[in-house]
């Protein structure tokens, strides 16, 4: 029945002298979690300061200085459980000063308990801790108004409190926000239901810990494995070790090797006790492939229809720990997961006013600050925005010198290019000393006589998504048909007309717009033009669209999961990619704008070649382009 336990971790804040340490130490009293020579020591510590009751609040202050001071400092952790369920405590400062200590302790917490005095209201630290708990994204919070004997027990304090702080709560992102009467010091609400306020008629806080139902919380959805280590005991055994960060695996179920692209299956989950028929987070195993391929620290396994985000430019929020201010700019060492990588804040977007969550720009980062910022890291990472996934979705920030753990860091997703890219070139309207002429024959005059109208087709989207395969088997069947077709694919273009350009925005920009002008030509010679291009910047996209007659031009999103793509990887790029060797590699370290409103949508991941290309040749006879076929 023990191991059957769940864990529910709490963590509580509240404004200095709000009694937060009394009630978790009324808390381990009531649920017998004290011995005896923890509570003779702090009966002889209250007698000598001359208080008539047992100061439970000592249970929790260790620290001499906040003894002395009555509050809370550091990070308190004390561990109890009930007939029903096992219970970390995160007992964490109030004070603004101590922002980071808060930060640590509510990083893991399933459930945050708010303290809030009924004599003083929601005050502007009781709006703080409700902020930094939305930015962690913790799960459930519980808005505890203590000292209700101090306010007479009298309901109608204890609803202004709460229909304040549900008006500011409306601009947080709180999940599940519970309110709670209680009178720490005797125990009112707390294991027992309080005869003082018999119209309050919720749970206990005791009841309410109990039955807070957190599994839900826990990601069993995204499969996700770090590698800590290889475990080489001999010849004939090759493991990897880790703890599953989120998600459950099998044996037999296929995963994809992050940063290669490898595929292979799980072939065994090995424990010290045995072999498990399942794993799921956050257990610790070793993991055994069906296939040998190189796997070492810092790479991560995951599904191959279920991939993180992978980039080396990250928008996170990070909260200042370090004495020594941040300077953007600096370089600093980015724990991961199991990955340790160089990383450097490029841009600091904003800081956090926590007090009123006003937005101010700010050059440099003091102790406790947090602030949205823009990071950069010399390998690429595999991620998951923190409010879907907190394990691969927080990081900290080290100094290479001084080995100090400077921030903490939740990533919100992938930034944008780094500032400082150059715009593509404005595009002149024409060369100079040349003259415009008209066609020699008009483009209706074509088309009369190839049986078919004009039309170009712009197939974009990641590399491996399928666009050559399918412009090569669109063109087939419409040759077939007698159509006259032109395909302009992008290997093709770029070992002649587009050789002498990288892969810089500027580069991808003019390479789109030479495409452009060589489809329009065809288009003006009555084919139908298949183009075939990643053409990751919408704007370039659109430029295009520009010069061909509206109705003419069909943009065809080949929408594929990047797992999907790596895992095909036909040439070996995103391999080389997620090792840092090609730079500016769309998907991985340079974005991809996916159209707004495309002319049509295809997954090949779902659907064959075949069918595709039938659903494609029935837009165009929709559209009047080709003749209905038999």
């Amino acid at each position: 029945m023990d191991v059957e336990k769940s864990l529910l971790r709490i963590v509580t804040t509240g404004s200095v002298d709000d009694g937060k340490s009394t009630l978790m130490g009324r808390l381990l009293f009531e649920t017998k979690s004290i011995f005896e020579d923890q509570f003779e020591a702090i009966r002889k510590t209250s007698a000598k300061r001359g208080q008539q009751d047992v100061d439970l609040s000592l249970l929790l202050d260790g620290l001499a200085a906040e003894r002395e001071q009555a509050i809370t400092i550091d990070v308190a952790y004390r561990y109890f459980e009930t007939p029903t369920r096992k219970f970390i405590i995160a007992d964490c400062p109030g004070h603004e000063q101590y922002t980071r200590n808060m930060v640590t302790g509510a990083s893991t917490a399933d459930c945050a308990i708010v303290l809030i005095d009924a004599r003083n209201g929601v005050l502007t630290q009781s709006r703080r801790h409700g902020f930094i708990l939305s930015l962690l994204q913790v799960p459930h919070v519980l808005v505890v108004v203590n000292k209700m004997d101090q306010a007479g027990f009298d309901p109608a304090v204890y609803q202004g409190i709460v229909k304040a702080y549900e008006a500011y709560a409306r601009r947080l992102e709180l999940r599940d926000l519970a309110f709670m009467p209680v009178c720490a010091l005797q125990g009112d609400n707390v294991a027992a239901r309080s005869a003082r306020m018999p119209w309050y008629e919720g749970p206990t806080l005791l009841q309410y810990l109990e039955t807070l139902h957190v599994n839900p919380e826990q990601n069993l959805i995204d499969f996700r494995f770090p590698v800590q280590g290889v475990i080489r005991p001999g010849q004939d055994f090759r493991g990897f070790s880790g703890r599953i960060a989120s998600g459950a695996i099998r044996p037999g179920e296929e995963v994809v090797v992050l940063p290669s692209g490898r595929r292979s299956t799980i072939k065994a989950i090995e424990t010290f006790d045995g072999d498990l028929p399942e794993a799921f987070a956050p257990q610790s195993v070793v993991l055994t492939l069906a296939d040998e391929i190189d796997v070492s620290r810092g790479c991560m396994l995951a599904r191959p229809h279920n991939l993180p985000l992978v980039g080396n430019h990250l928008d996170a929020v990070l909260c200042w720990m370090d004495d020594a201010p941040l300077d953007p700019g600096t370089q600093y060492l980015l724990k991961h997961t199991t990955q340790t990588v160089k990383a450097l804040v490029s841009k600091l977007v904003y800081r956090f006013d926590v007090n009123t969550l006003h937005r101010e720009s700010a050059a440099r980062l003091e102790l406790n600050d947090l602030a949205r910022v823009e990071l950069q890291t010399t390998l690429p990472l595999f991620f998951d925005p923190y409010k879907f996934n907190r394990a691969t979705g927080s990081f900290i920030l080290i100094d290479p010198v001084s080995n100090r753990t400077v921030a903490a860091g939740m990533i919100r997703g992938q930034s944008s290019p780094p500032p400082g890219a150059k715009e593509a070139p404005p595009v002149q309207a024409h060369s100079p000393n040349t003259f415009a002429r008209q066609p020699n024959l008009p483009r209706e005059a074509r088309e009369a006589r190839n049986g078919h109208g004009a039309a170009v087709l712009w197939f974009t989207g990641l590399s491996g998504a399928g666009k050559t395969t399918l412009g090569r088997a669109l063109e087939q069947a419409l040759h077939h048909r007698g159509c006259q077709t032109t395909l302009l694919d992008g290997d093709s273009l770029r070992q002649g007309l587009c050789r002498d350009l990288g892969f810089s925005r500027e580069d991808r920009a003019e390479n789109i717009r030479r495409v452009g002008e060589v489809a329009r030509l065809f288009f003006e010679a009555g084919h139908i033009v298949l183009c075939t291009f990643i053409s990751p910047i919408a704007k370039d996209r659109d430029q295009v669209r520009g010069l061909i007659p509206a109705g003419r031009f069909f943009e065809i999103h080949v929408d594929c999961p990047i797992g999907v793509c790596i895992g095909r990887d036909p040439n070996g790029l995103y391999g080389r990619a997620l090792k840092g060797s090609i730079l500016d590699f769309t998907g991985v370290s340079s974005e991809y704008e996916p159209p707004a409103a495309p002319e049509a949508v295809v997954r090949t991941d779902q659907e064959s070649p075949e069918r595709i290309v039938a659903a494609l040749l029935l837009k165009l006879e929709q559209a009047g382009t080709i003749p209905k076929g038999d």
